[in-house]
């Protein structure tokens, strides 16, 4: 063993896939990319969040209390990276980067037509925006493409690194 600086713990336990959130506010869509998140709950499905106070979008969450969680796969890892780094208060995101807003059915927030999964989502918890920035979600309608069947997502690193899906194993497990 040998000693880690404890600025790089967060490379060793980065939660999930590479996400988009989007948000609807006054009539202005907004998306941007996030990789803080975790499962708090099966049913109802409970997503814990980290919306940075200093992002464009945590105006709109708090405001509205709605959001879409929409995952993508590998082919758009390149523009997933670059949505992150401008900002929704200058750019019309949707648009410079072709994507594509459809309606969803709970939320006023737009799913990402390129997306393979989309949630929508309503905040149901603020007890930790104000400490630590961490939004808790119920995922109330969740959306999937058909194809692919086997998508491959990406995973945060750290400073501009990556990791990809790899292989599925499965094991006996008691839990269904």
């Amino acid at each position: 063993m040998r000693d880690l600086p404890l600025r790089d713990v967060y490379k060793l336990l980065e939660p999930g896939p590479v996400v988009l959130l989007t948000t609807a506010r006054r009539g202005r869509h907004n998306v941007m990319t996030m990789s803080w998140h975790m499962m708090v709950d099966f049913m109802p499905p409970l997503i814990a969040c980290v919306v940075s106070n200093g992002d464009f979008s945590f105006a709109a969450l708090r405001a509205t209390k709605e959001c879409v969680i929409a995952i993508p796969d590998v082919s758009l890892a390149e523009t997933v990276v670059e949505i992150g780094n401008c900002s929704g208060s200058d750019t019309d995101k949707f648009a410079r980067f072709g994507l594509t807003p459809r309606r969803g059915e709970k939320v006023d927030a737009p799913l990402v037509g390129e997306c393979f999964a989309n949630l929508e989502c309503r905040v149901v918890d603020t007890r930790f925006v104000n400490k630590y920035n961490i939004f808790v979600l119920e995922a109330v309608k969740a959306w999937r493409r058909a194809k692919p069947d086997d998508p491959k997502t990406i995973h945060h690193r750290g400073f501009g690194t990556f990791a990809v899906d790899g292989e599925i194993i499965h094991l006996p497990s008691g839990k269904p």
